[in-house]
């Protein structure tokens, strides 16, 4: 992990991001001025592609939270909305928000354990386990913790499904199926359709499994994984064994001392071990009847040191006051962070520069800074956010989340961009999770007016709507809008559905985290522009407007929105 000097981020942030380091001044002096006097009301490729340029440059080595990239990112997100004129519109004042974080790592020579009876078998890190701990400790220590079967760990009462009955996690070690209960079902098993079929709801995301073990006290908590429930190979899910951010000081039910995967083939030989056929397991986990229950005579020991690091991380927030209504907030959000640097790749490079993931949707977030500036002033106003931390875990935005600046009732929408498609121009524009506000009638709308249609996502059992910052608005009851290049495959005018699978497959494969996601000169960014101009038309509408978008009643959140409406009721008028 990189180091950087904090004092100097600290007297960066105090004296408004004047420069406090060469390396500061250097990428002030050399980047290209995109925010200048508005040319137009329309956004604008070379702009987008300018800011990309500068952002996914060598000098801003990968972005990595907590890095010397932090400093010059922040001081270069701010400079873009200061000179557009926009107002400061994080805390008392400032451009900034404070996301405090912690940063552990398992030492490589700990071990992971399994016991049937007086056998052990060892787990080997990143082959059968992949395990790290987010919580703020120096070591962990596990001895003969019972395994505690839970099936999908759903706790649905809505659904009327309880998948824990009254077992005890205490001291134990929750093991999850990964996905919901009725995502492999056959049609006449009566779970088939409860849980939206092949449409991952947030009890499949393997953050809720976490977070409902810790609010039944478990110690450990793994997910067994499976490739296509869990919308990613192994490989993506052991990419860094042990390594983990969290946010500090957060209140709330301690998490598992140790959390993490467990490969397929492990978890098969461990239930066969125990007596049991995991298959049929699962088969009975979708059942009504199902209840958790310990293993026989299985349990789990662990050792690890752990380097503990503590950050001082920040989002950066600007706002474009309303006029009469400006106590009513639109939000347009991306993330500004990467994964720093890696090993070297064939051509020797290290810095992993998130040119499209994400600062193409940064881009787009400063280009409508830009217009909806240049354009009439609207009655409510909008607050560009964008966060940091998103790759460890949409932390960024959940801190802000749990202490929002602009109260999360009076907030009517955040649209977020992340990962637009350089493709060129589609005939349609992919929706990301189908089924959960008012706002994909508005997207409908201000795609017609560009004589495109909506596509609802093409895998949406990947949950691909758990997976952006947006989710941490929306798990609070804010209508959101994402918009993701690599929701599906996008009816590109030039090749079709083929050339838009073709585009996301070559930039998935080959490129998604690594050093190749490099800005390029070639890109065609016609089809980012009609994305982002999705977003002017909608906020335009919304900002001039008295409605209020409302959650749909398919919505795992529809309930927390109807509180917030009450609040709002409440809330004095300023």
């Amino acid at each position: 992990m990189n180091h950087f000097n904090l004092s100097c981020l600290t007297l960066t942030l105090m004296l408004g991001m004047s420069a406090c380091t060469e390396s500061i001044n250097s990428v002030a002096d050399n980047q290209v001025d995109t925010a200048s006097t508005p040319k137009s009301e329309a956004i604008e490729a070379q702009r987008l592609s300018d800011i990309v340029k500068v952002l996914a440059s060598d000098e801003f080595e990968g972005r990595a939270p907590g890095g010397p990239g932090e400093v010059k990112t922040i001081a270069y997100l701010v400079d873009q909305f200061e000179s557009l004129g926009l107002e400061p519109g994080g805390t008392n004042g400032t451009w900034t928000h404070a996301v405090p974080l912690i940063h552990t790592q398992l030492a490589h020579d700990g071990n992971v354990s399994v016991s049937v009876g007086d056998v052990s078998q060892i787990l080997q890190q990143g082959v059968d386990v992949a395990v790290s701990t987010v919580r703020a400790v120096e070591a962990v220590e596990i001895d003969a913790a019972p395994l505690v079967f839970v099936g999908f760990g759903a706790n649905a009462p809505e659904r009327g499904w309880d998948d824990y009955g009254d077992i005890d996690l205490n001291g134990k070690v929750a093991i999850f199926l990964v996905n919901d209960p009725d995502f492999s079902a056959k049609v006449d098993e009566p779970v088939a359709g409860r849980f939206g079929n092949k449409r991952m709801t947030y009890y499949g995301r393997w953050a809720y499994k976490y977070e409902e073990a810790a609010r039944r006290g478990a110690l450990a908590a793994l997910v067994i994984h499976e490739d296509k429930a869990a919308g990613y190979g192994w490989s993506v899910a052991s990419s860094a064994p042990g390594d983990q951010f969290a946010l500090a000081g957060t209140s709330g039910p301690l998490p598992p001392l140790l959390q993490g995967w467990l490969h397929y083939d492990a978890a098969n030989a461990l239930f066969a071990a125990a007596g049991l056929d995991l298959v049929e397991q699962r088969r009975l986990a979708r059942s009504d009847d199902f209840t958790a229950f310990e293993l026989p005579h299985v349990s789990l020991n662990a050792s690890f040191n752990v380097d503990l690091e503590k950050i001082q991380s920040q989002n950066v927030l600007a706002r474009l006051p309303g006029s009469t209504q400006a106590d009513e907030t639109l939000m347009v959000s991306s993330h500004w962070d990467a994964y720093g640097q890696g090993e070297p790749d064939l051509q020797g490079r290290t810095v992993r520069p998130g040119a499209n993931d994400d600062a193409l949707g940064t881009a787009g977030v400063i280009e409508l800074a830009r217009v909806l500036k240049a354009g009439p002033p609207m009655a409510r106003s909008v607050v560009f956010a964008v966060w940091t931390a998103e790759e460890s875990g949409l932390l960024g935005s959940a801190a802000y989340a749990m202490n929002p600046i602009y109260p999360l009732y009076s907030t009517v929408a955040n649209f977020t961009l992340d990962i637009l498609q350089t493709a060129g121009p589609s005939r349609d524009v992919i929706l990301v999770g189908e089924g959960q506000s008012d706002l994909e009638a508005d997207l409908r709308r201000a795609a017609a007016l560009q004589s495109r249609v909506v596509t609802p996502e093409n895998l949406p059992e990947n949950g691909l709507f758990f997976r952006a910052d947006h989710f941490s608005l929306a798990r609070q009851g804010v209508p959101v809008l994402l918009l993701m290049g690599i929701a599906g495959g996008a009816d590109l005018l030039e090749g079709g559905r083929a050339a838009g699978d073709q585009w996301i497959a070559d930039y998935t494969d080959n490129c998604y985290h690594q050093t190749c996601d490099a800005w390029s000169a070639d890109w065609d960014l016609r089809g980012a522009v009609e994305d982002i101009e999705l977003f002017h038309t909608i906020l335009r509408d919304l900002g001039d407007s008295t409605r209020w978008p409302q959650l749909k009643s398919s919505s795992e959140f529809s309930a927390i929105r109807a509180e917030s409406e009450m609040q709002r009721a409440m809330a004095p008028p300023n």
